[in-house]
């Protein structure tokens, strides 16, 4: 698969899709990132693709044209239109069933925005998904757009050992409960905190269970939206809701 990153700042790019784990995506060709600078696409000699805005307020936006003429040339060099990505307050909240669909379908073309945002010719024509990574303003779309590459590449065959993500916070609409590794037991503040027992039991069924319970308090006490929605979507069992239904929350 193939994204495109339409942005003022492509150096902010290299040392992630050279770093870590899911370099083995972008390494190997099973994630191609094509980077691309606006200011290119500018028409005149000193590179400008924003203006003030319509209407008065502070700040600059970037202007439709430049944002055009780039987009056709990712569009020409790719062969055929691809998902249009414009990251932005306003949109959809990134989520895992988001991510799934990108890492199983070709890329997209990611419009990193800066300033006070795009002009809005360019977002009703061109973008075909506007996306948030919460509730709160970043300086530009970089950000936002390596977390997407990220979550995407770490999906792509080889990128993890085989179950790891199937093992992850949301891969069961539900989060990830605690891990613990060496040592057994650890002095922390003069108190000797130890593993669970169950974990070094060696029985796979009652460590599943407790995996499993961990797994759904952890989803009940801080996001219990998931959970309703867990719930309407029928991934809860028997034991499970029996279990929710003992907590004291």
């Amino acid at each position: 698969m193939r994204f495109d990153v339409v942005t003022l700042f492509p150096e902010l790019f290299a040392p992630h899709l050279t770093q870590g784990v899911t370099r083995r995506a972008f390494g190997t060709g099973g994630v191609t990132v094509r980077l691309w600078q606006l200011r290119d696409f500018a028409d005149d000699a000193c590179g400008r693709v924003d203006d003030r805005p319509f209407g008065g307020g502070p700040g600059m936006v970037l202007c439709a044209e430049p944002l055009l003429r780039a987009l056709g040339a990712v569009t020409a060099e790719r062969g055929a239109p691809a998902p249009v990505v414009h990251f932005t307050p306003t949109g959809r909240r990134l989520d895992q069933a988001l991510v799934r669909a990108f890492a199983a379908g070709p890329g997209a073309v990611l419009i990193c925005g800066r300033y006070e945002g795009v002009d809005e010719r360019f977002v009703a024509r061109r973008v075909t998904h506007q996306i948030s990574l919460g509730d709160f303003v970043l300086s530009g779309g970089e950000l936002p757009a390596l977390a997407l590459l990220d979550a995407v590449a770490r999906l792509q065959p080889g990128v993890l050992n085989a179950p790891s993500h199937e093992q992850d916070s949301f891969a069961d609409g539900l989060l990830e409960g605690p891990r613990y590794t060496r040592p057994e037991r650890l002095v922390v503040d003069g108190e000797t905190l130890a593993v669970p027992a169950v974990l070094l039991s060696g029985h796979h069924a009652q460590i599943a269970r407790w995996q499993r319970e961990r797994s759904l308090e952890a989803t009940a006490r801080r996001r219990p939206d998931l959970l309703a929605a867990a719930r309407a979507a029928g991934l809860l069992t028997a034991a499970d809701e029996r279990f929710i239904a003992g907590l004291s929350l």
